[in-house]
């Protein structure tokens, strides 16, 4: 709507010109002409004098788009002057629309940005006046702040640098609020590392930033309290970018302090204890020391809330407070909390506050912390427990923060697991006051359990995780614990009747193994079995029996502690962690029925109750002894399909373990069988385990391969999911059975299952580029899936028979076929991206756990390179699920050594997940092996490495190649090399050089390239850490698999590193390049093709000479000399 104008007074003033400014036949001189003459004449004109009604003429020319969008910048310089007199002329009453006002600005705001460029610019004295007379606009604030501040980082004069503040000022004054993009363009001009007081938009930001925070002490209603909201986050802000700017702020601040309203004194004691908590808040006590004394007054300000808040800052302040005990004492104080003043008086963020010192450089502060936290939780466990949400969110977050700092240190591990005994999960308190000996001593089983679930809402997966690991079910029983135990009864307190000596050894290394940190607690772990302790011994073995239940370890636990701490007072810390680390206190046979009947009820913790369940199955199903007959009556409530499932698994794990455990009846056998034949692929697969563990139900099993082998061909796919699973226990458990049909059943399964081409229907995926989950996955991919299973199954189910390998053969060419082709059969197989993965992942997988048999093992070698860079995948999931069961099968001692080089191909991984898998498993196995055997896993396959890398598909001895293959071998030299093992891995690298490939000529000149890179970077890092590389006096066998004799040493003495190479290693490693008399070998690229970009699991061979049969002769060779004379060139050659 357009404004109403003034009528002009008698003494008025009118606009005498009346030419046109609009029209074709105008040229741009005389357009021009028109419009100075109009300016000047406009200029003139006082606002409080003119006649407004003689300016309609020009005010509605002046709009026109031909005068906006003017080609010549002079016309519109002009035009903006002139539009700039109108708005001056008619206000406060602008005489345009909303959006012709719009217009006006952006038009005002594009001739700023063109016209003040430099004093030298056309028109500049034009724009100049614009900036003068802008009027102020809302909603072009944002753009006004950029584009000023763009103007002031140019050459401009002080004057007009004075006008632009004033007008921003103005603008600031008369808004109702800053928007967040005005505040974020002041706070810019701060943030710039190079930024300098003397800069033109620093000061120009700073005196606005004055003006703010001074502005916004007019308070006049409970609305303006954002505003100084908003003004102290740009102070803090401003704090952390640029404190030397302060000086004109502080002060402001501290006046604030002194205010009367209540409201305005608790934001700025907050703003300012935030300030003063921060990195430099020493520096700026000092710098402004007043301003402290006063904010340290409000310790006895006459409002409550300000007193709580000045506390509340103080204690986060010297939670950072350079003095270790004063930051554990702080944590301290919070422990000391009781639940309503924690829940009223102290905020969330200062909770998370103390638990950041959970992560402290000092383990005293640590345990502090962890201490205050876990009584805070255990205070305030009854009402999370009862739902209350504001307990919920102040405190139901605690355990995950705990839990996450146990991957700190082995100290911090320790902690962690004491506080979550003590606190967060403890075992429950008797229920009368006699003695721990008493008879009638009563615990809560089902509150117990109840606690753990729980507390197991508020966790997230990783912290889940590290729970099960605490609770001891994935133990491999007998434990290191129950070892010691042994070892103790058999040293009998030093008195040994026979065979002394090697008892002593084996408590000796047990000791070692057990010990919970070590090598601290060794001696204390020691004075146990010098003692003849009968009673605690006892005590000690029912704390640790999986049959015991909770009753029988709170009663054991507590006397054991008790005797301790009155005969060997000193061992007490360390027995208390070895106590706690073997007995099940989290999870225990107690738990069982609990858990069963919270997945029966479906109640809101049920999915836990499951997740727990599942864990015991997998890992302890022995817990399940006592609870076969509750298993049988959940498998029979066939409407709880979840619980059938939980049942059945549990029910198949005990038998599996123990068939003389479990007792079934035969209705409870029918409806096995017929689970097994039904849908329900879960169901299935635990009824075809179960029925397979039984010895004497054969024939229920062959009639179940024989029904299965009817039903394939015309079974839906739901139906061949289920079958081929139960199908794969089968060919595992119960070979003899499948093997009735297994000539029908693996051809269905080869040439119709997997060798058929499968149409994807999009819309039975939700895929996420490269990968899908089981839920996901149509069910005909899904039976694909396992049926590379059961041709796994099969295999491992035949390995101790002679023809293992032969057998094997189809399936083992099968898995390669997959991994050479990316997840398919033939290269131009139709199958989705999502499907491929998990193929190929399957396949892989399989090639793992067929290495746990050495037939196997050797038969696959010939594979290894296609199974190794399985971990640099394209697809994420692919990678970790890999690397994940590889570092489970390595951790378990179930794969050969060789395996252990596949870790370190992960060092150019985009995802630091995968990266860290890697180097935890790496130094896992150098803290827990004994020299000798770390060794042989870990530093004999460093030419393993070597080779395998020589075999790499993105290997070229172009020099970004050589950078590439740089990382490998300093990522094992980073996890690895030490001064006591440099000499052996030098020597490997040498020996590199005296043997050749066994497959071909061109990985051999491979070979030899990496060997002369690793003896470059080992030397570079001896030289660097002071390390003296002696000549190895051991002998090695070098891996005859792999390399064979060098019937020519003419290769010793070439250098095959390129002079670029040769270079960066000198000016990037810190070597100087080796002098040689050899020709120096050129470079060479296969194929004439570019060097191939850095491996993110490219699919095609570098290398494409063919592999030749191993001659008998080959495979016999070794080596053992410890240093040959081709070694003594290498040495000479390459400048050692």
């Amino acid at each position: 709507m357009v404004a109403q104008t003034r009528t002009g007074a008698s003494s008025s003033k009118k606009l005498t010109f009346n030419e046109k400014i609009i029209g074709k036949s105008l040229s741009t001189d005389t357009l021009l002409k028109k419009l100075k003459e109009l300016h000047t004449e406009l200029a003139e004109l006082d606002q409080e004098l003119v006649e407004v009604n003689s300016l309609s003429a020009v005010r509605s020319q002046l709009i026109n788009t031909s005068l906006l969008l003017h080609k010549d910048r002079g016309v519109k310089a002009y035009t903006a002057c002139c539009l700039a007199d109108i708005l001056r002329l008619y206000a406060p009453d602008a005489p345009y629309t909303q959006n012709e006002l719009k217009d006006i600005f952006q038009f005002f705001f594009r001739q700023l940005s063109a016209g003040l460029k430099g004093t030298d610019a056309p028109y500049y004295n034009e724009a100049v006046v614009l900036v003068c007379d802008l009027p102020h606009s809302d909603e072009l604030m944002s753009e006004v702040f950029r584009d000023f501040f763009a103007l002031v980082r140019r050459d401009l004069a002080k004057k007009i640098e004075l006008f632009i503040a004033d007008i921003l000022v103005a603008l600031i004054d008369e808004c109702q609020s800053l928007p967040s993009d005005v505040l974020d363009a002041i706070m810019a001009q701060f943030m710039d590392k190079n930024t300098r007081l003397d800069q033109p938009a620093v000061m120009f930001a700073n005196t606005l930033l004055t003006f703010i925070v001074t502005n916004s002490r007019n308070l006049d209603s409970e609305s303006d309290f954002d505003e100084i909201r908003t003004a102290h986050v740009l102070v803090k802000q401003l704090s952390k970018s640029c404190p030397s700017l302060l000086h004109s702020v502080i002060p402001q601040l501290e006046e604030e302090l002194r205010v009367d309203q209540v409201q305005v004194r608790l934001i700025v004691t907050q703003a300012l204890g935030e300030m003063f908590a921060e990195k430099g808040g020493s520096d700026l006590i000092k710098k402004y020391p007043t301003t402290w004394n006063v904010w340290l007054m409000r310790k006895n300000d006459k409002a409550a809330a300000v007193r709580l808040k000045l506390v509340e800052k103080i204690l986060n302040l010297k939670l950072l407070d350079p003095d270790e005990k004063v930051r554990a004492s702080v944590c301290k104080v919070y422990s000391q909390l009781d639940y309503e003043t924690a829940l009223h008086c102290v905020s969330e963020a200062q909770l998370r506050a103390v638990a950041g010192r959970g992560m402290d450089k000092k383990q005293y502060v640590r345990v502090e912390a962890m201490n205050a936290l876990g009584k805070l939780y255990s205070l305030a466990y009854p009402e999370i427990e009862n739902g209350d949400p504001s307990a919920i969110t102040h405190f139901g977050w605690i355990p995950k923060e705990i839990l996450q700092i146990s991957n700190v240190t082995s100290e911090a591990k320790a902690a962690v697991e004491q506080v979550i005994a003590d606190y967060v999960l403890p075992l429950p308190s008797p229920s009368t006051n006699s003695a721990s000996t008493s008879k009638n001593i009563e615990v809560d089983e089902v509150a117990w359990t109840d606690h753990l679930l729980n507390t197991m809402q508020h966790l997230d997966a990783r912290s889940i995780n590290t729970i099960l690991n605490f609770s001891g079910i994935k133990a491999n029983r007998p434990t290191v614990y129950e070892h010691y135990l042994h070892a103790c009864i058999q040293n009998n307190g030093g008195v040994i009747d026979e065979n002394e000596d090697a008892i002593i050894q084996r408590l000796n290394n047990v000791v070692k193994a057990s010990s919970p940190i070590r090598p601290r607690q060794l001696r204390t772990c020691t004075s146990l079995p010098k003692r003849t302790e009968n009673r605690l011994y006892k005590l000690l073995k029912t704390c640790m029996d999986p049959q015991s239940d909770l009753k029988s370890i709170v009663k054991a636990s507590n006397e054991f502690l008790r005797r301790v701490e009155q005969s060997l007072e000193s061992t007490l810390p360390t027995l208390t962690i070895l106590l706690r680390r073997a007995t099940l206190r989290i999870v225990n046979q107690s738990s069982v029925s609990t858990l069963i009947k919270r997945v029966q009820k479906s109640a809101p913790t049920s999915r836990h109750a499951q997740q727990l369940l599942t864990f015991i199955s997998k890992h302890c199903p022995t817990l399940y002894k006592p609870h076969v007959s509750e298993l049988t009556k959940a498998i029979a409530d066939e409407r709880n399909v979840t619980l059938v499932e939980v049942g059945m698994h549990a029910l198949a794990a005990v038998v599996r373990t123990d068939e003389s455990q479990a007792a079934l009846d035969k209705r409870t056998l029918e409806r096995i069988t017929r689970f097994a034949l039904e849908e329900n692929a879960r169901i299935a697969k635990f009824a075809a385990r179960l029925l397979a563990s039984l010895k004497e139900h054969e024939d229920t099993c062959v009639e179940i391969i024989e029904s299965i082998a009817e039903r394939l061909p015309e079974a839906t796919p739901e139906e061949l999911v289920a079958h081929t699973t139960v199908l794969a226990q089968m060919a595992r458990f119960k070979s003899d059975a499948f093997e009735h049909r297994s000539d029908a059943i693996m051809a269905f399964l080869i040439k119709k299952l997997l060798m058929g081409r499968w149409s994807n229907d999009p819309e039975d995926m939700d895929v996420d580029e490269d990968w899908v989950t089981d839920e996901n996955m149509a069910p005909i991919q899904q039976a694909r899936i396992l049926a590379l299973k059961v041709c796994r199954n099969r295999c491992l189910a035949h390995a101790s028979s002679a023809t293992a390998v032969e057998l094997a053969t189809p399936a083992l060419k099968m898995f390669s076929t997959l991994l050479e082709h990316s997840g398919s059969f033939t290269p131009d197989a139709p199958d989705s991206p999502p499907v491929k993965s998990r193929m190929r992942l399957q396949a892989a997988v399989s090639f793992l756990h067929l290495s746990t048999v050495e037939a196997y093992a050797n038969a696959i070698s010939s594979h290894f390179m296609w199974l190794a860079i399985a971990v640099q995948d394209p697809c994420f999931h692919v990678r970790m699920k890999f690397l994940t069961k590889l570092v489970s099968l390595l951790t378990a001692r179930k794969l050969p050594p060789r395996f252990n080089v596949i870790p370190f191909l992960t060092i150019h991984d985009p995802e630091a997940e995968v990266r860290d898998t890697a180097i935890a498993y790496i130094l896992f196995v150098m803290r827990s092996i004994q020299p000798a055997a770390r060794v042989e896993h870990l530093e004999i396959i460093f030419i393993r490495l070597l080779h395998l890398l020589a075999h790499h598909p993105d290997f070229a001895t172009a020099h970004e190649n050589m950078q590439d293959m740089a990382k490998y071998v300093d990522f094992y030299l980073d996890l690895i090399a030490s001064s006591d093992n440099i000499a052996l891995l030098y020597h490997l690298a040498l020996k590199a050089k005296t043997v050749r490939d066994s497959e071909s000529h061109t990985y051999s000149e491979n070979l030899y390239t990496i060997s002369e890179l690793a003896q470059v970077l080992i030397r570079t890092r001896a030289q660097a850490r002071s390390w003296s590389i002696q000549s190895y006096p051991g002998k090695v066998k070098l891996p005859s698999d792999i390399l064979r004799a060098l019937p020519n040493p003419d290769a010793v003495a070439k250098q095959y590193l390129s002079d670029e190479t040769i270079t960066w290693l000198k000016e990037a490693k810190g070597q100087k390049p080796a002098a040689t008399k050899e020709k120096k070998r050129e470079p060479k690229e296969k194929d004439g093709k570019s060097p191939p970009a850095k491996r993110k699991a490219s699919r095609v061979r570098a290398n494409g000479a063919p592999k030749r049969a191993k001659t008998q002769k080959a495979a016999g060779w070794n080596s053992d000399q410890s240093e040959s004379e081709e070694e003594s060139v290498l040495r000479r050659g390459l400048g050692s």
